[in-house]
């Protein structure tokens, strides 16, 4: 076990540094995902040609960005099922505003509004009122979805401003890679940099850890975790615009069933369902090889319930490997084994 000069014992370092590396889970995502592609180019037809790389990421790039907060909230130990009915529900506001003659950009700012307001609701009841995050967002999940269509009944608006709808179809000049990935990697560093290398992020992995010792050393826990919801509901707002105008479809039934996506991508990517542990680039990876599944499957005409299913069974088996990975590490290290 390794010590630095004034005799203090660092157990993360008692591995080399290729271990501490490359043998984590993010890592192994990251293998796996390099893995599927490469099977996927060599038995998928038309899987490696530019357009198909163009679709799989204007698909997937709601489901990275809601990624983000998703992981912040989930390593404080706290989850959101909410996301995709925020997501409905930024795109009726969204479609309503432009079909009554706002501006897009008026309509843009109320719709990630009206998905912060919706995370306040979230934040406040459970860490002001106190109730179970799981419980709350599955009761809100219902409550948005219920007012989106409410809203908008079963009709749908599709008389969206062609520039805005243009915009999300462009490509990076020269590249398979749509416009909007330049806004999504702005994103994911600022996130990673508040996550990794300041003072908030430790805070979220020591309330995840445990929230009593992390209150007791100065951490506001409730105003931490209420911020983080907020957050999670204004970047499903914005995500809700980006999936109306990639579809030029506003409907209160919009992204249904994404927050299975999107948790299945989190939990996959190495973030503990337990809170405390994760990184944003195994999230990431988690994304790109649901992502990437997804569109081999489509392509060699699988359906989409058995892609659902394909989904559901990643997300059951990153929540057991992590259990078993942990029971494996503190057999290990009980007293007497080597």
């Amino acid at each position: 076990m390794a010590a630095d000069a004034a005799g203090r014992v660092y157990t993360a370092h008692s591995r080399p540094l290729w271990r501490r590396v490359l043998l984590t889970r993010e890592a192994s995502i990251i293998g796996l995902l390099l893995a599927v592609l490469a099977v996927a180019t060599l038995t998928v037809p038309n899987f490696d040609s530019p357009l198909t790389t163009t679709f799989l990421l204007r698909e997937i790039t709601p489901i990275l960005l809601v990624a983000l907060p998703m992981t912040l909230v989930i390593i404080t130990e706290e989850i959101d099922l909410s996301v995709a009915s925020v997501i409905g529900l930024s795109s009726v506001v969204v479609g309503l505003c432009v079909q009554a003659g706002w501006p897009f950009p008026s309509a843009m700012a109320l719709a990630v509004a009206v998905g912060a307001v919706a995370g306040a609701v979230n934040g406040a009841l459970v860490t002001f009122v106190g109730l179970p995050s799981l419980a709350v967002t599955i009761g809100t999940l219902a409550l948005f979805r219920g007012i989106a269509v409410g809203l908008l009944g079963t009709t749908a608006i599709s008389d969206l401003p062609e520039f805005w709808t243009g915009l999300t179809r462009q490509n990076i000049p020269g590249t398979p890679v749509p416009l909007v990935m330049i806004l999504f990697v702005v994103l994911a560093l600022a996130c990673a940099v508040v996550l990794h290398f300041t003072p908030v992020g430790r805070s979220l992995y020591a309330i995840g850890l445990n929230k009593e010792a992390a209150a007791f050393s100065g951490i506001d826990v409730g105003l931490t975790k209420f911020w983080l919801f907020v957050t999670s509901g204004a970047v499903s707002g914005f995500a809700g615009v980006y999936f109306t105008l990639l579809y030029s479809n506003a409907r209160g039934d919009n992204a249904i069933g994404m927050e299975l996506q999107v948790i299945a991508a989190v939990l996959l990517g190495g973030v503990s369902i337990f809170g405390g542990r994760g990184a944003l680039h195994g999230v990431i990876a988690g994304v790109l090889l649901i992502g990437v599944l997804g569109s081999a499957l489509r392509l060699s005409g699988v359906t989409s319930d058995l892609i659902t299913i394909v989904t559901g069974l990643l997300l059951i088996a990153s929540v057991t490997s992590a259990r078993a990975l942990t029971w494996l590490h503190q057999r290990r290290a009980r007293p007497g084994r080597r």
